[in-house]
C-alpha cells in the first residue's frame, strides 16, 4: 500500500477492555498496516509485547514503522486475559476521554475504539449504555446515530441500547426523522453519497400486514416518511423486515434504517462478522470500532481475529483523508 496524506496525522486507538481482545488484535492490525498510516494506541505499555512509549502523538509517526506507540493508561491492577477487573475500570474509560480530546484537537485524525465489557464498566458506576452515548456526551451531542457498515450493507438502529420493550416506547416520528436526517447528511459528507436511498424498516412482522399485526407502521413510520420526503429525502418502505436483507434486495438502497437494535445487527453480522465496522455518525470527530465484543472466552489464546479492527483502522484513514480534503 502506498502512504496516505494521514501519514503527518495518526489515528487514536483505545485500550479497551485490557482483559479482551483489544490488546492482541491491536498488535496484530499494527503488524498489518504497519507499513502504511500510523496510529498511537491509548493503553498500558504491559499489555503490548514490544511497544514503544511516546510522549504525543506526533511522534508516534516516527516510531510507528519500527514499534507501536503507546500514549501510556496505567492500569490499577496487572490484567489477566479472559478475566475482567473493575478496578481497570478507570483507566478503561481514561483510554476513550484521552482520544477523543485528541481527536477533537486535531492531535490524532480520528479515534479507533476497541470493546469495552459494558458489565464491568457498570460495576464500576459508569452511566452510560456504551461507547455511542459516551462519545455523545464527551463532544456534547444530542443525538448519536450508530451506523454499522460492511461491504455488502449498511444498518442504522434508530433506538439503540436499550431494551425491545424499551425501544417500542421510545419510538417516535420525531426520533425517526432527526436519525434519518443525521444518516442522509453523514452519507453525503463523509461517504460521498449524492443522493443516498434510505430504505425504512418496519417494526411489526410483515411490516404490521396492513395493521393486522400491529399499527406502528401506519402511526408512527408512515408520517415519518412523509415528514422526510418533504424534507427531499429518498426514503423507501417501510419494508418487511425479514425480506429487506436479501441479496435481491440491498442493491436498491445505501442503508437500512431499522427500529431497533438486533433488527439492524443481526443481518450485519450474518453477512460479515469479521469484517463488518461500527461508525458513530453525527459526532464532531471521526469514530470507528470493530463490530465485536470482548470475546473474553478466547482471549491470550492466538484465536482473535484482527479483520474487523483493521477495517475499522482502515474506513477510519478514509473518512479522515476525505475529512481533509473537503476542508482544502
Amino acid at each position: 500500500m502506498t502512504p496516505t496524506p494521514l501519514a503527518i496525522t495518526p489515528l487514536a486507538i483505545t485500550m479497551g477492555d485490557p482483559a479482551g481482545i483489544g490488546p492482541e488484535i491491536t498488535v496484530a492490525a499494527w503488524q498489518a498496516r504497519r507499513d502504511f498510516y500510523p496510529f498511537v494506541v491509548l493503553g498500558d505499555p504491559a499489555l503490548y509485547p514490544g511497544a514503544k512509549v511516546v510522549g504525543s502523538a506526533a511522534e508516534a509517526v516516527s516510531v510507528f514503522a519500527e514499534a507501536l506507540p503507546i500514549l501510556p493508561v496505567t492500569l490499577a491492577m496487572p490484567s489477566v486475559a479472559g478475566k475482567p477487573e473493575v478496578q481497570n475500570a478507570h483507566a478503561v474509560v481514561e483510554s476513550i476521554v484521552r482520544a477523543t480530546r485528541l481527536t477533537q484537537a486535531g492531535e490524532t485524525a480520528a479515534m479507533v475504539t476497541n470493546p469495552i465489557s459494558k458489565a464491568t464498566l457498570y460495576s464500576a458506576g459508569f452511566e452510560y449504555p456504551g461507547h455511542t452515548e459516551y462519545l455523545a456526551a464527551l463532544t456534547e451531542v444530542a443525538l448519536p446515530v450508530m451506523m454499522l457498515a460492511c461491504p455488502q450493507l449498511r444498518v442504522v438502529p434508530i433506538t439503540i441500547h436499550v431494551s425491545l420493550q424499551r425501544a417500542i416506547v421510545a419510538l417516535t416520528r420525531g426520533l425517526i426523522v432527526e436519525t434519518c436526517r443525521v444518516t442522509h447528511d453523514a452519507l453525503r459528507r463523509d461517504f460521498g453519497i449524492e443522493n443516498p436511498r434510505l430504505a425504512i424498516a418496519g417494526l411489526n412482522p410483515h411490516a404490521g400486514e396492513d395493521g393486522a399485526m400491529g399499527d406502528e407502521e401506519e402511526r408512527i413510520i408512515r408520517p415519518a416518511m412523509d415528514e422526510l420526503s418533504a424534507l427531499g429525502i429518498d426514503v423507501t418502505g417501510p419494508w418487511p423486515p425479514d425480506t429487506m436483507f436479501t441479496a435481491r434486495s440491498r442493491p436498491h438502497y445505501d442503508v437500512a434504517m431499522c427500529m431497533y437494535h438486533d433488527q439492524a445487527l443481526i443481518p450485519i453480522k450474518t453477512l460479515d462478522m469479521d469484517g463488518g465496522v461500527n461508525i458513530t455518525l453525527g459526532l464532531p470527530i471521526i469514530r470507528t470500532s470493530p463490530d465485536h465484543g470482548t470475546a473474553f472466552g478466547i482471549a491470550g489464546q492466538g484465536l482473535a481475529d484482527p479483520s474487523s479492527l483493521i477495517a475499522a483502522i482502515d474506513l477510519a484513514a478514509a473518512l479522515a483523508e476525505r475529512k481533509d480534503l473537503i476542508a482544502c
